[in-house]
């Protein structure tokens, strides 16, 4: 998810530093590795024809597709979702779902035996279009991005896999600032990363011995940094896990202990977990141990999958499983080159109908 370098007379803003090079959350990235499901070859096949967006990757969506896209989008029932163990989100504001009473993971278990988790307040949703970059840009560049047909933004607020660790915008002034400008923001945590991570950039940060309570620690930090940036309980935290090869076994477990230990302890604190990573590798993860009945999966599922339409409903690693399309965010496109209002930025594109932060 975090930005590649790029040549300095691609930064335009000014004083903004180059973000370090970390060739993240690239589909091809996994190639060769063994496909989530028997049918996912079929679904590629079927969206084989031709796309802009894979020919001129700089390239603009067109803006008059955007209202089709958008409108396209179902919305079925949250209250009751057949067979879902995640934090679902239900009209009366509460979350049903495992329990998130404190303790060492459990094993996987049935959703009939799960109590309601604690309440939660109602989450505030956005729907509609959305970009990342590695660092936080100026309350000034913010504002003349408001010409674009984005509403939304995501900040790398935490995590010590972070590209850019050093954030000297970001604070409690630049969330109220943006805010006022009439964006919504989209925390996402680079905690430690998968043991069978892909990008070399990463390996440094990869899980320990201790999945569990590494997951609760960075969780716990995950829920301090955003209150310290003024994001209040009832917000999403997005934890980013880039991608790594979910087939290896022993790798997979580690990895979904940690995250399972990282939900858990945000749930605990009042806030929403998320989870990013590549379509064909976290995201077709998380499905499965959906489908085989783990605890404390993710609450909201934001998948990359690049060079394709922005869309929701059709993603074929989330065909079937409990999160609906107002739980997904889709990154279509990323280390791509914009400009408004006079100033250029470095950014990947996606499409949202999900929770974002409630400011303080």
């Amino acid at each position: 998810m975090a930005l590649t370098a790029l040549p300095a007379s691609a930064w335009d803003e000014p004083g903004l530093p180059r973000p370090s090079s970390t060739p993240d959350a690239h589909s091809d990235l996994l190639a060769g590795l063994p496909q989530p499901s028997p049918t996912h070859d079929a679904h590629l096949d079927a969206d084989a024809r031709p796309d802009p967006l894979a020919a001129h990757p700089d390239a603009d969506p067109d803006p008059d597709a955007e209202p089709d896209l958008l409108a396209g989008i179902t919305l079925p029932d949250l209250a009751t979702i057949p067979g879902s163990v995640l934090g679902d989100f239900v009209p009366d504001g509460r979350a049903s779902g495992p329990a998130s009473a404190p303790g060492a993971p459990g094993a996987a278990g049935g959703p009939s035996s799960e109590p309601l988790l604690p309440a939660l307040s109602n989450p505030r949703m956005f729907r509609g279009l959305a970009f990342d970059t590695c660092m936080a840009p100026s309350l000034d560049t913010m504002r003349r991005w408001r010409s674009s047909k984005y509403g939304a933004v995501g900040v790398y607020y935490g995590g010590r896999g972070r590209a850019c660790r050093h954030q000297p915008r970001l604070g409690h002034a630049w969330m109220k600032g943006v805010q006022r400008l009439g964006w919504r923001v989209l925390p996402v945590y680079v905690g430690s990363q998968s043991p069978c991570v892909v990008a070399g950039s990463k390996k440094a940060y990869r899980i320990g011995r201790h999945a569990w309570r590494q997951g609760v620690r960075e969780g716990r930090d995950a829920v301090r940094r955003a209150g310290a940036v003024g994001i209040r309980p009832g917000s999403p935290l997005y934890l980013d896990m880039e991608a790594y090869n979910y087939r290896q076994k022993k790798c997979a477990r580690t990895t979904l202990t940690f995250v399972r230990g990282w939900d858990r302890q945000v749930r605990l604190k009042g806030y929403v977990p998320g989870f990013y990573s590549s379509a064909d590798s976290g995201v077709a993860h998380m499905r499965a141990a959906a489908r085989a009945g783990a605890r404390d999966l993710p609450s909201v599922i934001w998948f990359a999958r690049w060079h394709t339409r922005p869309r929701l409903a059709r993603e074929p690693a989330l065909k079937g499983s409990a999160w609906s399309s107002r739980r997904r965010i889709h990154q279509y496109a990323g280390n791509v080159k914009e400009r408004h209002g006079g100033r250029s930025l470095v950014i990947d594109r996606n499409l949202v109908h999900a929770p974002v932060a409630r400011i303080r």
